[in-house]
């Protein structure tokens, strides 16, 4: 494997005081062993408080060269923080090595307990990688030919009301044939790795990341009969809002929003030229995570 000499550190936004003894120790961990460390240009005057100055064997590069300038990017804070990395890919990922500093931490493999250990043996070529591919969001307007919004999402994407009850209906496609009608709160498309974000809340599916899927969930549906949808990940989906005004919103990864216009169409596809590279944790199965994180297939024994 190819050597990881220049290490990239992304943090949590906005919380300084959990990483005063952590990131310094990271640092000079990661000197010894003669590693290039690197932080984003508009951390800079947070990484030099959490350092107390002392920021000379540091660098920092703008967010657009995070990629290309990483031969592993760290990643410190939750899933989301790790999510908002990946987002950002131009093309395939840097090793990417998920610290989990949150509560949950489904994505983000590594405890902070047992991160040192493992991040060792990743710098010696000891790992292996979760290959996952980003999904893209396109939205058009009836008027125009080419997208007036496009971006892209690892966990899910959300088509719903901001106003409080009131509904909505959207209409659903796939492969050029019409799916139906959904009148409700909003739909949830979600990747398997996503599967078991906001659409298992919703009643969706948990589908295991090698299967090859989109789930559509829809959000409180005001029928028995809409139900969650598994369909191939090869499809496109297509979803037109019968009705729009600026309470109809897009999220994608719920960290970034978009409102739609009238007469919008929205296009989700999986990107196959968008791969982001994830360092498994060699102590965790996917199995092993849900009932961790989720207590999956718990049972109380009487």
């Amino acid at each position: 494997m190819a050597l990881l000499k220049n290490i990239s550190i992304i943090l949590k936004p906005k919380v300084n005081s959990e990483f005063e003894s952590i990131l310094p120790n990271l640092a000079s961990w990661l000197l010894r062993r003669k590693k290039t460390i690197s932080f984003l240009d508009k951390e800079k005057e947070r990484i030099f408080k959490i350092f107390k100055g002392d920021i000379k064997n540091l660098n920092f590069i703008a967010e657009n060269d995070l990629h290309s300038a990483s031969d592993l990017i760290i990643t410190m804070g939750g899933d989301g923080t790790l999510i908002g990395v990946c987002r950002n890919i131009k093309k395939n990922s840097p090793p990417i090595f998920g610290v989990n500093m949150g509560h949950l931490g489904f994505i983000t493999e590594f405890a902070k307990a047992e991160f040192f250990d493992q991040l060792e043996a990743t710098l010696k070529g000891d790992y292996q990688i979760t290959q996952l591919c980003l999904y893209q969001v396109e939205v058009f307007s009836q008027k125009k030919e080419k997208p007036t919004f496009k971006g892209y999402f690892l966990n899910d994407v959300v088509v719903n009301n901001n106003q409080i009850s009131r509904m909505l209906t959207l209409s659903v496609e796939s492969e050029g044939e019409h799916i139906y009608n959904l009148a409700g709160d909003g739909l949830i498309i979600s990747s398997p790795i996503g599967s078991t974000a906001y659409s298992l809340a919703a009643g969706g599916p948990i589908i295991h990341p090698r299967v090859n899927a989109i789930t559509l969930t829809p959000i409180c549906a005001h029928s028995l009969t809409h139900r969650p949808l598994v369909i191939p990940d090869s499809s496109n989906v297509v979803i037109k809002a019968s009705r729009a005004d600026e309470s109809i919103k897009l999220t994608l990864d719920g960290q970034q929003q978009v409102t739609l216009g009238s007469n919008d169409t929205i296009k989700v596809t999986k990107k196959k030229t968008k791969i982001v590279r994830l360092i498994k944790n060699p102590s965790r199965t996917y199995f092993r995570t849900l009932k961790d994180k989720f207590t999956h297939g718990a049972r109380e024994i009487k």
